[in-house]
């Protein structure tokens, strides 16, 4: 990586920080650079070998909390109650989109008003969310989102999306979250703490319905923000290998 990209990352991580969030057209390009892909060869679009989306771990989230630093930097993030999404860009245009099993529902999600048919990357960018019911509480959320992804017919005039992960990405969270809105996804409302015994405000934020209120949602997720620990941890053998949690009523 050249100094001028080592340089200018640095910065717009450092006005991020501080809520100056205001990057410019050559930085963002310069920004492009740094995704490389995790896998070489990711499979989650392909028919004959499809590998299923992770799943998000919500066993204990404590153990998890106990295992970071206690300064480890946090994203809290509304856990979404609706249909977990995948979708495929290729040279800016949209390729495919599929289910958490692998189907592909690439027709259904065209139609959904806040998928951009095109992006500004001219590569492999492979994207994951969540496609949720507006003004719907969980539960009911869920039950419309699917019928509308099984039914042959339908329009998904109430239906939106919520873009929260590069699957092929390098990025750490605030970064990420940032460079999707850039190209055009919507993504979801999100606050970040350097100390992990701030979580349980955010839960008790969440249950007061003083965050999160305009999702359906059955929990927040807590996730790990720079992308070298994630990758660490997923590479880990131990058994502290996940890097986001959800925490659930």
């Amino acid at each position: 990586m050249n100094n001028l990209l080592v340089r200018d990352v640095k910065y717009l991580d450092e006005q991020y920080r501080i809520g100056e969030g205001i990057i410019s057209d050559d930085a963002f390009k310069q920004l492009e650079k740094l995704f490389i892909p995790v896998d070489p060869e990711p499979d989650y679009f392909n028919q004959k070998n499809n590998k299923l989306l992770p799943k998000l771990a919500k066993e204990n989230y404590k153990e998890f909390l106990e295992s970071l630093l206690t300064k480890t930097r946090l994203s809290i993030q509304p856990k979404i109650d609706g249909c977990a999404i995948a979708i495929r860009y290729i040279d800016g245009k949209f390729n495919k989109a599929i289910t958490k099993k692998g189907f592909d529902v690439s027709s259904k999600i065209k139609q959904i008003k806040n998928v951009p048919d095109c992006i500004p990357i001219k590569r492999d960018f492979q994207i994951r969310g969540e496609l949720y019911a507006t003004n719907q509480v969980a539960g009911i959320s869920q039950r419309i989102t699917r019928k509308y992804l099984n039914d042959k017919k339908g329009i998904g005039e109430s239906l939106r999306f919520c873009c929260f992960q590069i699957l092929n990405g390098r990025l750490n969270q605030y970064e990420t979250l940032n460079y999707l809105k850039k190209c055009g996804f919507s993504t979801p409302d999100s606050y970040f703490t350097n100390h992990t015994s701030e979580i349980q405000i955010y839960k008790k934020n969440w249950l007061e319905k003083k965050i999160f209120a305009k999702y359906p949602t059955n929990g927040i997720v807590i996730k790990i923000n720079s992308r070298k620990l994630q990758l660490l941890r997923e590479k880990s053998l131990s058994q502290n290998n996940e890097w986001q949690y959800a925490i659930e009523k």
